[in-house]
């Protein structure tokens, strides 16, 4: 059954890309001619936008394949840290990016640069906003029923775009009134979003490949379900390591010396079980057994 499940989610994600791709090239596109004809630096950045969200798509794509890979005799946990390392890269990409836009919007401002309007920027922003929009409650339901980062990542810049693309509007609106410097303020906006948004990514990416240990919330939901367990006396040495988007686990406890071999691993072996069933977030849990003088311990 689980197996399964992860077999339909490197699908599901394959599948997101995949759309993704098509849908930021074609944006990617019309957003390009129609923001060089009427020299809109706002629109200008938000093809530039989407040629990052192209990338984006891609890295998902590739990541999300080589992650779907199982463990082999190289890589004994399989190869979901390749998530968070194309999470990474593509962060590393969007950020250029927005500093590119930062710049360019910058020196509008300073410039008074003034663009043509045309109503077909209008029309580009509203099929983008759609389009956008429609990606985004896709992906977003992936992320939340995988908690996968490579697709999280790709709903937020969605999400992102949608904000983006409703600010462009309103620029380009404007000039029919005469009110240009909203252009580059806008492609500011872009880039500063872009900014916060990957940044975040960025450090998430960043503490998973240097294995930072779990959350102390997930790490009390084990430690109650060793409590359910009464045989066990005390644990120590809990230690967690990220894989993929979910963890392995070892802990010791600790149990009545006087049982068997056979007695104190079946302890071990059911606490193993109930945890990997029971916290969705650990993909291993690996359970030692010590014996302990229960009268030294009474004592």
């Amino acid at each position: 059954m689980k197996l399964d499940r992860e077999e339909k989610k490197f699908k599901d994600i394959k599948l997101a890309s995949i759309f993704g791709i098509v849908g930021n090239i074609f944006l990617l596109i019309i957003k390009a001619i129609v923001g060089f004809i009427t020299n809109s630096q706002a629109m200008i950045a938000d093809s530039v936008n989407s040629a990052g969200d192209i990338l984006s798509s891609v890295m998902t794509y590739v990541g999300n394949r080589i992650a779907s890979k199982p463990g082999d005799d190289d890589h004994n946990l399989g190869h979901g840290k390749a998530e968070y390392i194309y999470s990474m890269l593509i962060s590393i990409a969007m950020i250029t990016t927005a500093l590119i836009i930062l710049k360019d919007s910058v020196f509008v401002i300073i410039n008074s640069q003034k663009y043509t309007f045309s109503i077909w920027l209008v029309i580009v922003c509203l099929i983008t906003i759609i389009t956008k929009f429609c990606l985004f409650l896709y992906t977003y339901g992936l992320s939340k029923k995988y908690n996968n980062l490579l697709i999280k990542a790709n709903s937020k810049d969605h999400m992102c775009d949608c904000f983006v693309t409703g600010a462009n509007l309103i620029s380009c609106l404007l000039t029919l009134v005469g009110i240009y410097i909203f252009d580059g303020i806008v492609g500011i906006g872009i880039s500063l979003w872009m900014l916060i948004t990957y940044v975040k990514i960025f450090i998430e990416s960043y503490h998973v490949l240097m294995d930072k240990a779990m959350d102390e919330k997930t790490k009390e939901l084990v430690y109650e379900i060793v409590k359910e367990h009464k045989e066990i006396i005390k644990t120590n040495h809990f230690n967690s390591t990220p894989v993929g988007y979910k963890y392995q686990i070892s802990l010791t406890i600790f149990v009545d010396g006087n049982l068997s071999t056979f007695e104190s691993h079946d302890i071990a072996n059911r606490l193993e079980k109930e945890i990997i069933k029971r916290i969705d977030s650990i993909y291993l849990a690996v359970i030692h057994v010590n014996p302990v003088d229960v009268k030294k311990t009474k004592k």
